[in-house]
């Protein structure tokens, strides 16, 4: 990850990475740190980054509780006491104890292998952030949006025309990479990304993995058609009826994905039971115990 800020408009500016690092100025010589990467590593390269541009971090605003989102907070802690850390409802618990994100991914304890910097990063000191709506963080003025779906709450961040959708939305890259995303609940994401996708008055974007976009609109538009992709490859992935692991393994193969590691398989059968649930909702499919499994289809 390179270790220069890029600055996006007057006071608003970002350090790329893998995981995008979003840095606003209150105006006075201080900052607000959104997200803050991966690890430590991440969280050095902030630093570095800071002092070159003569700023003082005075808060993180976690936009959620994704390891690879907020493993930078430890060492900013540890560098900056006094700093404030500030996440959604239910994300900063996960903040607080890190070891409920392995948890309700793997569904018990989970063994040492899914107890790792990216299913679970240090724990951080976190507090509720301000309600949606226009508020004030560390001297900072900015809008939060609600954008739950990707994880069980979110939060976006608006700054006059520049848009910091986290998660809520992926870069164009990202999405040509990985044709399936994860997601908590597909319904309420794809609600969220046609609820970004009507603002006005967006210049700029940036999401939390990709590069900057000024089209909002067709950014979402690929967004939310990768999310109705995804749901029409797991109702045609229950056909026979069949249990979660098995429509895993049959959405793998449309999409030809090969997993390799534990944590891929617990995220992506989440985002499966995501889209699951959806289509139950919609009444597309129907869930039953046969032979001591739990199976999804058309009975």
């Amino acid at each position: 990850m390179a270790q220069t800020l890029h600055t996006l408009a007057p006071g608003i500016h970002y350090l790329a990475g893998g995981v995008n690092v979003l840095v606003l100025e209150d105006g006075h010589g201080g900052a607000l740190i959104v997200d803050s990467g991966l690890d430590a590593d991440h969280g050095k390269k902030i630093v570095k980054a800071l002092r070159e541009k003569a700023l003082e971090p005075r808060a993180i605003l976690n936009t959620h509780s994704h390891a690879d989102h907020f493993g930078g907070n430890a060492h900013l802690e540890s560098k900056f006491p006094e700093i404030k850390v500030f996440a959604p409802p239910l994300e900063e618990a996960i903040l607080r104890y890190p070891i409920l994100e392995p948890i309700y991914l793997f569904g018990a304890r989970p063994p040492v292998i899914l107890q790792n910097k990216f299913l679970m990063a240090p724990a951080s000191n976190a507090r509720l952030a301000p309600e949606p709506g226009l508020c004030k963080i560390a001297g900072v003025s900015l809008e939060l949006l609600e954008v739950a779906g990707h994880a069980s709450m979110m939060y976006a961040v608006r700054v006059g025309s520049f848009l910091y959708a986290a998660d809520a939305l992926f870069g164009a890259e990202i999405l040509q990479k990985h044709p399936m995303s994860f997601c908590m609940d597909s319904r309420l994401q794809k609600e969220s990304v046609q609820m970004l996708g009507a603002l006005e008055g967006i210049e700029t974007v940036l999401c939390g993995h990709g590069s900057p976009t000024s089209d909002l609109a067709e950014l979402a538009r690929r967004n939310l058609e990768m999310l109705e992709t995804t749901t029409r490859a797991v109702k045609v992935a229950c056909v026979p009826p069949a249990s979660i692991d098995t429509i895993l393994q049959r959405v793998c193969q449309t999409f030809g994905l090969e997993m390799q590691q534990p944590a891929n398989v617990l995220l992506n059968r989440s985002a499966v039971s995501a889209h699951l649930t959806e289509l139950l909702e919609r009444g597309e499919i129907e869930m039953r115990v046969n032979d001591n499994l739990l199976e999804f289809g058309v009975f």
